[in-house]
């Protein structure tokens, strides 16, 4: 089976045990994403898992469908045709997938929001190591931010392009997502995630600066309230410099709160 555009496949057979070993299985209810030509999807089944496979690919579902036709009868395995980023999608305890690079950011954010008790991901490295990078240094950003936030993230594995067909031009990583509460107190979740957004979508100005840009987002008053009331010295940084309480502190003051 050829891939389609922009789609590698798992192939090095040690790599998927582990991957699909990570996390106890047995008896869960797994969401896995992009199964592909289902080596994976194998291995979670071997372990006791219930799959529910999301593909977007007509054809992989149809040779998906034919490759575990006893799975299916069985009840242990559902196929959903469809985009990962909106189609509705079974409930599930754990997450074990391959993600489409392209689309990795706002499928993590979708799962994020639904909630799940332990991910599995594979992502591109330079994803990964952004997801991990910590205040202050170059590679943190939005990702950074809002991810750690809402979950800890943990590295795993590293994979070369080895180990799929056909080869991408960039190596993997494999980590682990766990959910928890934010540590400091978020008045409104949609405003923090407005605050670093538009923060990070200026992040070469101050936070000062920042904020006054986003006044498409946030109500002029509220911003000039909250910059009132910051600290000069956060006002004077950048984005990229903010810890994960003083983003809160901002996005609780533009709330009012």
């Amino acid at each position: 089976m050829s891939a389609p555009r922009d789609q590698h496949f798992l192939v090095d057979k040690r790599a998927v045990e582990r991957i699909a070993g990570f996390v106890d299985v047995s008896g869960r209810r797994v969401l896995e994403i992009g199964p592909g030509e289902g080596v994976l999807t194998r291995a979670l089944l071997d372990r006791g898992a219930h799959v529910s496979a999301v593909e977007i690919d007509p054809a992989l579902v149809e040779e998906l469908e034919l490759a575990f036709a006893d799975e299916i009868e069985e009840g242990r395995l559902e196929i959903v045709l469809g985009d990962a980023k909106k189609v509705d999608i079974p409930p599930f305890d754990i997450v074990v997938a391959n993600l489409p690079y392209s689309v990795s950011s706002k499928i993590t954010f979708r799962l994020l929001a639904i909630g799940f008790e332990v991910a599995v991901l594979m992502y591109q490295k330079e994803f990964a190591q952004r997801m991990v990078a910590p205040p202050g240094t170059p590679n943190v950003g939005r990702l950074s931010v809002m991810v750690q936030t809402y979950a800890s993230v943990k590295p795993l594995l590293e994979l070369s392009p080895s180990s799929f067909r056909p080869r991408p031009r960039v190596r993997s990583w494999v980590v682990r997502l766990t959910p928890h509460e934010p540590p400091y107190p978020i008045a409104d979740r949609k405003g923090y995630a407005d605050v670093v957004r538009v923060l990070f979508s200026h992040r070469r100005k101050t936070v000062r600066k920042g904020l006054r840009s986003g006044k498409d987002t946030f109500a002029p008053e509220a911003i000039e309230r909250a910059i009132a009331d910051l600290p000069d010295d956060l006002l004077q940084r950048r984005p990229e410099d903010l810890t994960l309480e003083e983003f809160a502190l901002i996005a609780n003051m533009l709330a009012g709160c």
